[in-house]
């Protein structure tokens, strides 16, 4: 079993920052790729940044330059780091995870349970 617990949402003022944590626990022989999505209200979920094993990082054009999505492969744990936030960036973020839990399975993805990011102009 897997679970994610994310972690680090909150309030912020217009130009402010905060960093996303998603940890992962279980029985994890590895992780193939991470990603971090967005739903604001009354929108669709959005990727906001991603990236496989060993790949570089992709972001949506609106956080290029301000957004920067890591991991610490000892910890199991994913972060997006949030800076010059900005109103538009209001919404619920979530990790999302490839995880494969044993060296003959293949990639299970997983979500973590969202996370409220709040900025104020």
């Amino acid at each position: 079993q897997v679970q994610l617990v994310e972690s680090g949402g909150g309030l912020v003022e217009a130009g402010g920052s905060l960093r996303l944590s998603c940890a992962a626990s279980g029985s994890i022989f590895s992780i193939n790729a991470m990603a971090w999505y967005r739903q604001a209200p009354g929108k669709q979920r959005e990727l906001v940044a991603g990236m496989t094993r060993g790949g570089s990082p992709n972001y949506v054009d609106s956080v290029k330059g301000r957004f920067t999505i890591s991991t610490d492969n000892a910890k199991n744990t994913m972060y997006l780091q949030m800076n010059r936030l900005e109103p538009e960036d209001t919404a619920v973020y979530y990790c999302n995870v490839a995880i494969r839990l044993s060296a003959m399975s293949v990639p299970r993805f997983y979500w973590g349970q969202g996370t409220q990011v709040t900025v104020s102009s």
